[in-house]
């Protein structure tokens, strides 16, 4: 009974933990806004394009059918490709927030009132927020090899955002660039 006691602890702590980082996250935003035209042409896919084969099975099945294999090297490929995947998290959420907070800029300064728009982008950083706690932790069990972790659906919802930054920009840039 106890045993049942400590993992239902656990995981309203883990809960508390993932919530109080989800609203740190809204809350939050960058002091350096970049938002000139070069800026807005430069975000792409493309910087993320390695991230989402990153960790894929393609590499670890290889690994496996070497001459040579141990888990010891299964494991340091593993560590390795966290650590990048982890970097492109750091970069994917940094460009995110960077585009959420000039089209917040854009808005504020528009001459006409978009509460859809408003709507849409709250709800689009609640999820890219959860969905990027959720990368983490199945980063960080793809470490030990318990499953596999993706960011497709992060670099979607980035996707997103940019292509409405892109179209709003175009007509009201030379106003904050």
């Amino acid at each position: 009974m106890s045993a049942g006691i400590l993992v239902l602890s656990l995981i309203v702590v883990a809960l508390a933990v993932a919530a109080v980082a989800l609203f740190r996250r809204l809350g939050s935003t960058s002091s350096t806004l970049p938002v000139t035209a070069q800026w807005i042409n430069d975000l792409s896919l493309d910087r993320y394009r390695p991230m989402l084969r990153l960790l894929g099975p393609a590499d670890i099945e290889f690994l496996r059918a070497q001459p040579g294999y141990s888990r010891k090297l299964e494991s340091d490929l593993r560590a390795k490709r966290s650590l990048i995947f982890r970097g492109y998290l750091q970069r994917l959420d940094s460009d995110f927030q960077r585009v959420c907070l000039a089209l917040k800029l854009v808005m504020a300064n528009s001459s006409q009132d978009r509460p859809d728009l408003a709507g849409a982008l709250i709800q689009s950083q609640i999820m890219f927020a959860s969905g990027l706690l959720g990368a983490h932790f199945r980063l960080f069990l793809y470490r030990y090899g318990l499953c596999t972790a993706d960011a497709a659906a992060l670099v979607r919802m980035f996707d997103n955002v940019s292509c409405e930054l892109r179209s709003l920009v175009p007509t009201e840039v030379a106003t904050y660039a």
